[in-house]
């Protein structure tokens, strides 16, 4: 970590130049001799790709950043705010330091924050931001995190992990046995330092292997950030052994879309209909949950078909997702597309239908967005339809 990239005109070019194209600035004569171009360069980079997702350190004065892919990799500021609401306690251990983002929510929250990161250089430049933060009560320590908090005499309140995939797993089926840390080999060491633990996972890890992997297990967040599933987070209770809740969240600019429910295999069945006066949509994090008849059960809707995943009712209900008001429902044939939808603009979505999106597109003329809002699904009856209409939200 150099110092000398905090120089107030390397700073101020910095500021200068993010948006620019890297490639051309790639090829320009260095003014700032004392650093190398590079470091720079990476710095503009960096600092870009953190304008929307941590504006905290965008705008605070004087942060360093690491490459640009760990700024694209590490949790958003919306993500790590929603982690923090979860923890409680005096002190929390973070295994998988990283860029500290989590940890500096999570420093809200408790009173002290331990951070682990076995590159000494990115924990050399989180020391340095924190400070820059105020962020006064996290604790760096370089080094193996296994080999840190095996030497801590400490009993933490939580101990945090976000695993990183092998580079050598590459094509397989994700599981938590592939990553490091190796979480499935060590539970049982990390449940003798802590009685809670959570985890991080991609969105990719499937629900059902997470569940075959891991020992008491008492929630499931699955986040997602405009419509866009971000993380999975396992809440695990050293002495849990009851059943597990899903907890899905939406967090968009305008509000927080929330859905829990409890992973029953005793489910009752959903109902059925044709479609209604309204259609339902769930967000993408309840899609990645699995929870498609929970959330029709819930809401007192009825399903169009068991594999299409889309609601109905002939009264509006507030519902986390897309609702929108069914103005039209059409045969999936010549006359009625010919009729309805050839050569017109519309928005279009496919569930449990047999034809892409692109495909349809393709062969009935129609262009892409204006008011309409166009399911091609399936209805209880296997038959083929089109629902025409327009978005309430």
């Amino acid at each position: 970590m150099n110092l000398d990239i905090l120089d107030s005109k390397i700073q101020a070019f910095i500021d200068l130049n993010i948006g620019a194209s890297i490639s051309k600035l790639a090829l320009q004569k260095n003014p700032f001799p004392t650093v190398e171009w590079i470091s720079i360069i990476n710095q503009i980079a960096a600092k870009a790709k953190a304008k929307d997702k941590l504006p905290t350190w965008f705008s605070t004065s004087n942060i360093i950043y690491p490459s640009k892919i760990s700024v694209e990799q590490t949790s958003s500021e919306k993500t790590a705010l929603y982690k923090a609401s979860i923890v409680y306690g005096e002190n929390l251990i973070d295994l998988t330091g990283g860029f500290g983002i989590d940890d500096y929510y999570f420093s809200k929250k408790i009173k002290n924050i331990t951070h682990c990161e076995i590159n000494a250089e990115l924990s050399n430049i989180v020391q340095h931001n924190c400070k820059q933060l105020n962020s006064n009560n996290i604790t760096c320590h370089v080094g193996d995190s296994f080999e840190t908090l095996s030497k801590l005499n400490i009993k933490w309140d939580w101990i945090y992990i976000d695993p990183s995939r092998r580079n050598d797993t590459k094509g397989k089926v994700f599981m938590l046995k592939d990553c490091l840390p190796n979480v499935p080999e060590k539970l049982d060491f990390y449940f003798e330092k802590s009685n809670s633990i959570l985890i991080k996972t991609a969105p990719i890890l499937d629900i059902t292997a997470g569940i075959s992997e891991l020992n008491h297990i008492k929630s499931i967040h699955i986040v997602a950030v405009e419509n866009e599933v971000k993380e999975l987070l396992w809440e695990l209770s050293k002495e849990y052994i009851g059943v597990t809740s899903i907890k899905t969240v939406n967090l968009t600019k305008e509000k927080e879309e929330n859905f829990e429910f409890i992973l029953d295999k005793n489910l009752k069945q959903p109902n059925f209909s044709l479609p209604q006066k309204y259609l339902y949509e769930p967000n993408s994090a309840i899609m990645k949950s699995g929870g498609f008849d929970q959330v029709g059960l819930f809401y007192e809707l009825n399903k169009l078909h068991k594999h299409s995943h889309l609601y109905t009712s002939n009264d509006l209900k507030k519902f986390p997702g897309r609702t929108f008001e069914i103005k039209n429902c059409v045969a999936y044939n010549k006359s009625e597309m010919k009729q309805h939808l050839q050569n017109q603009k519309a928005n279009i979505t496919t569930r449990n239908f047999s034809d892409s999106v692109e495909s349809i597109r393709k062969k009935w003329k129609i262009i892409d967005g204006g008011d309409l809002y166009c399911f091609f699904t399936t209805d209880e009856n296997n038959t083929k339809i089109v629902l025409i209409c327009t978005k309430i939200k």
